[in-house]
C-alpha cells in the first residue's frame, strides 16, 4: 500500500481531518432537516454506529432555523449541505454550523461565494468544495475529459478561496462512474495540500452501491489518497457507516467493531452454515469493540484457516468445535453452537 498522501490538518467541530488523523467516517441524515426531533434522533443513531461527521440538507430558511436546536441536542460535528442559494450558507454559518459543503456547479457567482468564504474565515469554519460530475456548468470546458473538468472547477474554487487567505478547505470530486472518480482524485491529489473527502455519488441500493463504493474508495485509499469517506447508499444511513468501516478494516486502516470471517459453505458442510453465519452477524451488531470472529463450515475451513480469529467455530456433523486463535477449546452440539460462541465472545 502506498504511504498516505500528506495533507493539511483541519478541525470540523471536535474532529480532526487530514494530516495524521484517522480517516474519518461521514454520513448524511435522510430526514427532513426541518423536523428537528427526527433529525436529532437520526444523528444520535449515526453516532451510536460509529459515524464521526454528519451532513444535513439545508434547502431553505426553515431548515437553517432548525440548526441551533439540532446542534444543542447532538454532539457530532454537523455540516450544512448547500446548493444554489449562497444566502443559506451565510445563514447556516450564523446559526452555528460546524462546516459547509458548497457545490461550485450550482453556486457560480464569484462574489456570492466570496461573501460566504469571508464569513467562514471570520468564524474559522471549514468549507468542503463538493464537486459533482452531474452538476458541472455545461459551458465549463466542455471539450475536456470529465475528470479533468471536475479537477479544474475545484482548482478554480480553491484559487478564489486562497485569494481571500482562506485555507480551511476540504475537497471532494464525486461521480457515479468509478473510473472517472478515481481519475479525478488522482489528478488533483498532488496539486493541492488540502484534505480529500472520498465517495462515489448516487451509488445506489446497498448490494450494488456498496460494491461500487468499495471499489472506488478502496482503490484511492490503497494509493494513499483520502482523509474522510462516505458510502452513499439508498438505505438507512447507519448502513453507510457500517460499509465505510468494512472498507477501512479490509485495508487495515482502522479497526471498529467486530469482523466476521465466514466460509462460503459448500457440499462438504453438514450444518446450515449460511443461517448460522447470519445469526452470528446479527448478534455482533450489538458489539462495538474490535474482535475477529470466525464461522467455518467444516474441517477444511476450520481453525487453521481462521487461526488469527479471536474466537470461532468449525462445524461438523451434529456438532462443532470452539477455538481461540486457532486452538480448539471444546466440542459443542450443533444446537448450542450460537450460544456457546456468543459466551466466548463476551469473555474476549
Amino acid at each position: 500500500m502506498t504511504a498516505r498522501r500528506s495533507s493539511k490538518e483541519l478541525k470540523i467541530g471536535n474532529v480532526t481531518v487530514g494530516g495524521n488523523a484517522p480517516i474519518a467516517v461521514q454520513s448524511m441524515t435522510k430526514t427532513d432537516t426541518r423536523d428537528v426531533n427526527a433529525t436529532v434522533n437520526q444523528v444520535k443513531e449515526l453516532q451510536e454506529c460509529g459515524c464521526e461527521i454528519v451532513r444535513i440538507a439545508v434547502p431553505d430558511r426553515q431548515a437553517v432555523d432548525s440548526i441551533p436546536a439540532i446542534k444543542k441536542n447532538t454532539s457530532l460535528p454537523i455540516i450544512a449541505d448547500i446548493h444554489f442559494d449562497y444566502r443559506l450558507a451565510l445563514a447556516s454559518l450564523h446559526a452555528g454550523i460546524d462546516g459547509l459543503r458548497l457545490n461550485p456547479g450550482n453556486i457560480r457567482d464569484r462574489e456570492q461565494t466570496a461573501r460566504v468564504v469571508f464569513t467562514a474565515k471570520e468564524r474559522e469554519i471549514p468549507i468542503r468544495i463538493g464537486v459533482n460530475a452531474g452538476s458541472l456548468p455545461p459551458s465549463f470546458e466542455p471539450k475536456l475529459p470529465l475528470a479533468q473538468r471536475m479537477v479544474d472547477i475545484a482548482l478554480e474554487q480553491i484559487r478564489l478561496m486562497e485569494d481571500i487567505d482562506f485555507t480551511l478547505i476540504k475537497v471532494s470530486l464525486k461521480a457515479f462512474d468509478v473510473p472517472t472518480t478515481v481519475k479525478a482524485y488522482q489528478i488533483l491529489a498532488d496539486k493541492i495540500p488540502y484534505p480529500l473527502h472520498l465517495g462515489i455519488t448516487e451509488a445506489g441500493l446497498p448490494r450494488a452501491g456498496t460494491i461500487r463504493s468499495a471499489i472506488g474508495i478502496a482503490i484511492l485509499l490503497y494509493q494513499g489518497i483520502g482523509d474522510t469517506i462516505r458510502v452513499s447508499l439508498t438505505t438507512h444511513p447507519c448502513e453507510e457507516v457500517r460499509a465505510a468501516y468494512e472498507i477501512l478494516k479490509s485495508l487495515e486502516l482502522r479497526q471498529h467493531g467486530p469482523t466476521l470471517v465466514s466460509c462460503p459453505s459448500c457440499g462438504r458442510a453438514e450444518v446450515d452454515i449460511i443461517s448460522l453465519a447470519e445469526a452470528v452477524d446479527k448478534q455482533l451488531e450489538k458489539i462495538n469493540k474490535p474482535i475477529k470472529v470466525a464461522v467455518m463450515g467444516c474441517v477444511v475451513n476450520g481453525p487453521g484457516e481462521a487461526k488469527d480469529a479471536d474466537v470461532g467455530i468449525a462445524c461438523g456433523k451434529d456438532k462443532g468445535v470452539l477455538f481461540k486463535k486457532g486452538k480448539v477449546i471444546r466440542t459443542v452440539p450443533e444446537e448450542n453452537l450460537l450460544q456457546a460462541l456468543m459466551v466466548e465472545i463476551e469473555k474476549v
